[in-house]
């Protein structure tokens, strides 16, 4: 199993301790995570309970088969779970009536299932994120973070060969329903929480999110490096899609949780929209060459790419070094190495579903 470098350990504590005490204005804060209990989610949340937030947790449950939600563990972080849905107005109100931040990540959260089922992404990322906007406008939320997404861009601006850069403020071109349900949530957010209300708002854009506990979803295209290290795990061929020239800027969940909550905490941010991402192109070839590393033999095999699978690209970094003063730290082979390793220590980390599917295939 191939050797990655690592950080030292005194670099990696420094920046740590940076982090945490950036966090410490959240100390017995009263935030509200919707969408707390998916793996970027369940991470951010027992981040802020680290700080010494109080934390309550609004999510419905039921986004993953067997036990995808126990496995990212929200319920033993120390926060207050409620299973609810955003779309009623009644629990949100209930849970916002004190809150003082609230990060809105619940969504219908699957390119390839929104496009599927449209009306269930239309309810869950349109009607809940009003439902979310118009509670918050009631009370004296101090701030709301929205979680968008890099789908926002779409294949870039047309006519650009090769990797491009996304800048915050070009042109944006979606082509999914979840990217217009996202960039929806985005423009409505600042025509809600604008410069009359009493809530400040920020926008971050995760750019492709991965980490260990990640598992995939049935029938979905997305979440790569799980997808791939569980093929090559069961010894099935690695299924490049498009042939895997399609570029992504691959964020590990740690630094997203990191860069989420110093949105609530850092002043600069009220009102604007941050890339989170590494600046770093990575293709998803490139990632299956890293994972096929671990496991000899694998093997790589083409297929069509999905209709509303972006070419992609990578984040433009400037704003979220600046606004955020933050930067991902973990790189692509220590985050590859991490899941990989993960996977391969947890004899139970491959769903049922997926076993039977990839053995069936």
């Amino acid at each position: 199993m191939p050797a990655l470098p690592h950080a030292t350990a005194t670099a990696a504590q420094a920046g740590e301790e940076t982090i945490r005490s950036r966090l410490e204005k959240l100390h017995h804060a009263r935030v509200v995570v919707t969408g707390g209990g998916g793996l970027v989610g369940s991470r951010l949340v027992a981040l802020l309970c680290e700080a010494g937030a109080a934390v309550t947790v609004l999510d419905r449950m039921d986004a993953y088969p067997e036990s995808g939600h126990e496995t990212f563990g929200v319920a033993r972080s120390g926060a207050r779970l409620v299973v609810g849905d955003v779309c009623d107005a009644a629990t949100v109100g209930a849970l916002l009536r004190d809150a003082e931040f609230v990060v809105h990540a619940a969504a219908y959260a699957d390119v390839a299932a929104c496009d599927r089922r449209p009306d269930i992404a239309f309810r869950a990322n349109v009607e809940g994120t009003q439902v979310v906007l118009e509670q918050v406008a009631r009370f004296p939320v101090r701030r709301l973070v929205m979680v968008s997404s890099a789908s926002v861009y779409g294949d870039g601006l047309p006519g650009v060969e090769g990797p491009q850069v996304f800048h915050e403020d070009q042109p944006l071109f979606p082509v999914s329903v979840y990217a217009n349900s996202k960039l929806w949530a985005e423009h409505q957010t600042r025509l809600m929480l604008g410069a009359s209300s009493g809530t400040e708002y920020a926008v971050v854009r995760y750019f492709s999110v991965y980490g260990e506990p990640q598992l995939p979803k049935p029938g979905s295209h997305s979440w790569m490096v799980p997808w791939l290290s569980q093929q090559a795990r069961l010894g099935r061929p690695m299924r490049l899609n498009g042939g895997g020239i399609q570029v992504r800027d691959l964020v590990h969940v740690d630094d997203i949780a990191e860069a989420t909550a110093l949105a609530l905490t850092e002043e600069r941010m009220a009102g604007r929209t941050v890339n989170i991402g590494t600046g770093r192109p990575t293709s998803v070839r490139a990632v299956a060459d890293l994972i096929a590393a671990y496991f000899p033999g694998a093997r790589r095999v083409s297929t069509p790419r999905p209709e509303g699978d972006p070419l992609g690209g990578y984040a433009a970094t400037e704003r979220s070094r600046d606004l955020l003063r933050w930067q991902a730290r973990i790189t692509v082979e220590e985050g590859v190495e991490r899941y990989v390793r993960w996977l391969l220590a947890t004899p139970d980390a491959t769903p049922r579903w997926l076993a039977e599917e990839l053995h069936g295939a």
